[in-house]
């Protein structure tokens, strides 16, 4: 291997003769990989950006991962110098920033099922809790209830939330394809009615939950990109929100402010739950078995009962995906006000 000097402070400027030369021949050569490790979307507080950890794999353990995959690391934690362009010239000199990494040395993917995660293990009293609700015939009222306690009224909205958190199975069909099993739902209507409320709250109990805003996501954003390292010059994949929620729920509100480019982009994430990519030499295919749960409001503000179909701006193919749509109103009803008042006060 060739070995480079670098004069340093006080030595001689003079460049010395190489005394080392490649072999080719003789070289032996590993797999390597570099990584990107990111923090859990659930474990990263509001308003702050997930941590990233570069990670060095070689041997037998590259190719052992896809983005949006759970992992368990064990490695060697250590920091490497930065070196930077001279303009002008193709030398490179050393700065005083040093970047960490961790040099891997053993990799367990979390995987407890097709796109599930390893949770937490129960304590016996909390089964044997599940085993007595499961006994009761008013389960799925007792259910619905417990979605978003605080908000009045909903009920067949939150038993459908109910039933997209705890999801359907998937079934292998006999020539080979897969039925979804994960349910997406959509609300549409009027401001002011709690829709965003709820896609906080199924952020927040969802074991896998990521919230974005429609205007600020893009096709790129939700579904994967290909950028180049700054370090290798090389181009990597990044996964978005669907990939990183794989096993979980992605929450999209203000749906309708999104781009239609962009919304097109996640037909096939929604209805065969992978995201296919053919950029800059990158041919894969990702997972996004999550389920979606997407708020917008009316094209003209409030829901209008006289224009109909009007006040709906998606194309077909965006609403064929969603298994349940729900028409949000906010009706002036006194009785209603009277209570939801009560309520809040």
């Amino acid at each position: 291997m060739r070995k480079s000097f670098r004069p340093q402070s006080g030595q001689l400027q003079r460049c010395p003769v190489d005394p080392y030369h490649i072999v080719p021949d003789k070289c032996h050569c590993v797999d390597y990989q570099t990584l990107k490790l990111q923090e859990n979307p659930e474990d990263v507080p509001h308003g702050e950006m997930p941590r990233h950890l570069q990670l060095y794999c070689d041997r037998y353990l590259t190719d052992k991962v896809a983005p949006g995959n759970r992992v368990t690391l064990v490695g060697v934690f250590s920091i490497k110098k930065l070196f930077q362009k001279n303009k002008g010239n193709k030398d490179k000199t050393l700065t005083g920033i040093r970047t960490p990494y961790l040099r891997v040395l053993g990799i367990h993917v979390e995987t407890g099922g097709p796109g599930r995660a390893e949770f937490k293990q129960f304590t016996p009293d909390e089964e044997r809790n599940f085993k007595e609700l499961a006994k009761r015939p008013d389960a799925y009222e007792l259910i619905a209830k417990s979605i978003a306690p605080s908000i009045y009224g909903s009920t067949d909205i939150k038993k459908s939330i109910a039933c997209l958190l705890f999801g359907g199975s998937r079934k292998r069909l006999p020539d080979g394809l897969t039925r979804r099993g994960d349910i997406n739902v959509l609300l549409l209507g009027d401001p002011g009615t709690a829709k965003s409320q709820l896609l906080k709250f199924v952020e927040q109990v969802s074991p896998i939950g990521v919230y974005t805003s429609g205007k600020g996501s893009s096709a790129a954003g939700l579904t994967a990109s290909v950028v180049r390292d700054p370090t290798s010059r090389t181009f990597m994949m990044e996964g978005g929100a669907m990939v990183l929620a794989d096993g979980g729920v992605v929450c999209i509100d203000e749906f309708d402010k999104m781009r239609e480019d962009d919304r097109v982009a996640i037909h096939e994430a929604m209805e065969q739950q992978t995201i296919s990519i053919a950029k800059a030499g990158i041919t894969t295919t990702l997972n996004s078995r999550c389920s979606v749960l997407a708020a917008a409001n009316s094209v003209y503000g409030r829901w209008d009962d006289s224009r109909g179909d009007e006040n709906i701006d998606f194309m077909p193919t965006i609403l064929s995906r969603f298994d349940m749509i729900y028409i949000v109103k906010d009706t002036h009803d006194v009785k209603r006000d009277e209570v939801c008042f009560i309520r809040i006060g």
